[in-house]
């Protein structure tokens, strides 16, 4: 039974409308991590970087690896959204805005890492007033703001049909939907600008998007270090990033759908179009991870296979493994058969492929520093409880920064749903039909 405008309103705005305990219990946990997270970051100030594992010549860890893991996981938004939206994918319409949210939190998360890992915060000035172009540390800071206001500005303007609707409806707080709205009243006009509004960003952010990971990837590339001097490092970061910020999405998307009884809008259709990018993504991944090994191992330079064999059986070989096997093995097994691309496999795939490509962050990092091309002494970086703290409040951050975005605006677009449904109608289309909500029974709040 397709389900009446109205109907679509008042289930995707319930969440907003009525909050449960459960929102307090969740809020009040994230905020304790959080708080840690605080602590553990004073103690650096005060202590200094000692109290990290890092020391000469491992100088770059757990920080610059979540720096990498999170801004790649922003790529899940605003890129594959965009993406979507501009091939007109019908089966887009219940996933864009949370793919969004993620692209907008992530970038704020991921983009104060570096400044943590100075050490001494007021060392970034250094960037504006001695910085020099041809450094790869600068075009980084470019791009990646860039590439935060793009993507805030694409979030917030597709939210203002669906924020003046809150207005409307009498939500508290109604003064900050009132200035959030812009005056919308849905006139044709309007509709149009918002149209033309949201192509040019769409056409605008891809190529940003593309830019920031390829920047960041010329951090490691534009060195000598073994390991990290490669020109396939560019689309490599890129295909990685697009990869774990897909994973991360259907985690949420997955979530959600439970917590809030979504199943009737976030479809087992959804699930399996987007599963199918996965694995587009998965054997890209495979195929690039295969030509960095393969090129550096067939030809035998010695600080390169001293990398390689170091992560093939040396001290980082269960991370290495156990990288490829949640990366590459496990996604094609599962999402190549009907029977184990179930909501449960693709969770499991999801998470797999999150913690496997932080461990692929972790073995292009550290192995290279653990082995210098220069004579050092050997130190065996193992990160302490400050930098896994730190850890641990920015994917707190990350969560309660959904939790509030959910308690606030609705993470599904209402306009762009009830769109897609009367375009289903007009066509007559069957498998536009197919990926409009489904509702039989009310959804509850938690």
């Amino acid at each position: 039974m397709k389900p009446e405008p109205d109907r679509i309103e008042a289930d995707l705005l319930r969440s907003i409308e009525h909050t449960g305990p459960g929102f307090y219990v969740v809020l009040a946990f994230l905020l304790g991590v959080i708080a840690w997270g605080f602590y553990a970051y004073w103690t650096q100030l005060v202590h200094g970087l000692g109290v990290t594992g890092m020391q000469e010549p491992v100088t770059w860890g757990m920080y610059i690896i979540n720096f990498v893991f999170f801004i790649g996981i922003s790529h899940a938004g605003t890129l594959i959204s965009a993406i979507l939206r501009l091939s007109k994918a019908e089966w887009r319409r219940p996933i864009t805005r949370m793919a969004e949210v993620i692209t907008a939190i992530v970038l704020a998360i991921g983009g104060l890492h570096p400044i943590i890992d100075l050490g001494r915060p007021d060392r970034l000035l250094h960037l504006f007033y001695n910085g020099r172009l041809q450094s790869p540390l600068l075009w980084d800071i470019t791009s990646i703001t860039a590439y935060f206001t793009a993507s805030t500005i694409y979030l917030f303007v597709p939210m203002i049909p669906d924020i003046a609707r809150l207005r409307d409806r009498g939500v508290r707080p109604r003064w900050l939907y009132e200035v959030l709205s812009w005056g919308w009243q849905g006139t044709p006009e309007q509709r149009r600008v918002l149209d033309r509004a949201i192509t040019i960003l769409m056409v605008m952010v891809i190529p940003i998007a593309v830019s920031v990971h390829t920047v960041i990837s010329f951090i490691f590339a534009m060195t000598l270090q073994p390991g990290w001097h490669s020109t396939i490092f560019g689309p490599y970061f890129v295909v990685g990033a697009i990869y774990s910020g897909i994973a991360t999405l259907f985690i949420v998307m997955i979530v959600l759908r439970k917590v809030h009884s979504l199943g009737g809008y976030l479809k087992e259709v959804h699930l399996r179009q987007l599963s199918r990018l996965l694995l587009v993504m998965a054997i890209l991944w495979s195929y690039f991870t295969f030509a960095e090994y393969l090129t550096g191992y067939y030809g035998g330079e010695p600080t390169e296979m001293k990398i390689i064999l170091y992560k093939f059986t040396g001290r980082f070989a269960w991370p290495f493994w156990l990288m490829v096997f949640l990366n590459a093995f496990l996604p094609v097994i599962v999402l190549s058969f009907r029977r184990l691309c179930t909501t449960t496999g693709i969770l499991v795939v999801s998470i797999g492929v999150t913690i496997g490509m932080w461990l692929e962050r972790l073995n292009i990092v550290v192995p290279t520093l653990e082995n210098p091309a220069l004579s050092f002494p050997l130190h065996l970086y193992l990160p302490s409880w400050v930098e896994w703290g730190i850890f641990a409040w920015g994917v707190a951050v990350f969560c309660l920064g959904f939790l509030l975005f959910g308690k606030f605006f609705p993470l599904i677009s209402v306009w762009e749903t009830e769109e897609g449904l009367e375009r289903s109608v007009s066509e007559v289309d069957e498998r536009l039909e197919s990926y409009q909500p489904d509702v039989a029974e009310p959804s509850v709040a938690v």
